[in-house]
């Protein structure tokens, strides 16, 4: 039988102890309190939250992509953080890919037994074909799911960069990554209930991850989103925003300019600062490596 009492993500909270006889306002206060400490554990880890962003960008830049790996709600992260990359930074849903165990199925069902196979995610990132150039990343807030642990022992064989992300200090899925990062978040508000304080962990430091690699290949100038795409009304006036806000130019002008750019932001920018025309502009960025900065010196 495993032994869930030596992880720290499956003790019991000193603090609510008397959780179901507290009021609404009380159960707010007491898991805002406890989601402070998920931030701490986060601040803890950052040079390593550092290190794996470096690997997925050197991933990216190489050609490859960033493989999140997990089950139940660590697998959903991952899923939800792959997801969110092509409407916001333009990429193809290939650049950034969530398995789950279980497979798209058991992103709003449970599917049982999955996450304890020993072969099914190996099985996975074969299906998708897996290579030296990418970069996976478990994700398992116990540290000792068998679906992510078995993958990455799989991937450290492929030759690819390996990350675990749990919330157990020296977890199994860990110890079979290259990297191991480890916030320690402490007992949940709910005893055992990992998609709380570990939930909000990981997902900051999916955020960090993502955000940082695309920030890596030139998908941000100054602080906007160059990359964002055009998919929907909001979107089309967020392309306009950031035209104008990154130029200084008036809405009809971002307008126009988009028009001419094929709606992408990134050389409809470069068009306006360079006083080019979008050929010009799509070369200026192919030799900066993307990045409007470069393309401007």
């Amino acid at each position: 039988m495993i032994d869930l009492s030596v992880l720290t993500t499956e003790s019991r909270n000193s603090d609510t102890m008397n959780l179901d006889e507290m009021t609404p306002l009380q159960i707010a206060a007491i898991m805002n309190q406890e989601d402070e400490k998920a931030v701490k554990a986060v601040e803890e880890v950052l040079p390593q939250i550092a290190t794996a962003i470096e690997w997925a960008t050197d991933s990216l830049k190489a050609g490859g992509r960033i493989i999140y790996i997990g089950a139940g709600t660590s697998g959903r992260l991952g899923v939800l953080d792959a997801v969110e990359c092509p409407p916001t930074f333009g990429v193809s849903r290939e650049l950034v890919v969530g398995l789950i165990a279980g497979g798209d199925k058991a992103f709003v069902e449970a599917v049982e037994g999955a996450e304890d196979s020993e072969t099914l995610c190996e099985a996975d990132l074969k299906e998708i074909g897996l290579t030296s150039k990418d970069i996976v990343i478990g994700l398992a807030a116990s540290g000792r799911t068998p679906y992510v642990i078995y993958g990455l022992d799989f991937a450290n064989k492929t030759g690819c960069h390996t990350v675990a992300i749990a919330c157990n200090k020296g977890s199994d899925v860990g110890k079979k990554a290259r990297l191991a990062i480890e916030p320690v978040t402490g007992p949940e508000v709910l005893t055992g209930s990992t998609r709380l304080k570990a939930g909000t962990a990981q997902k900051m430091i999916l955020n960090m991850i993502s955000t940082g690699s695309m920030v890596g290949i030139g998908k941000a100038y100054e602080n906007l989103m160059v990359d964002v795409k055009q998919s929907n009304e909001k979107l089309v006036v967020r392309s306009q925003n950031i035209v104008m806000t990154a130029t200084g130019c008036t809405r009809e002008e971002a307008e126009t300019v988009l028009k001419q750019a094929e709606g992408h932001v990134k050389t409809a920018i470069t068009m306006i600062l360079l006083d080019c025309e979008p050929e010009a502009a799509r070369q200026k960025l192919s030799q900066a490596g993307g990045k409007i900065r470069e393309a401007l010196k």
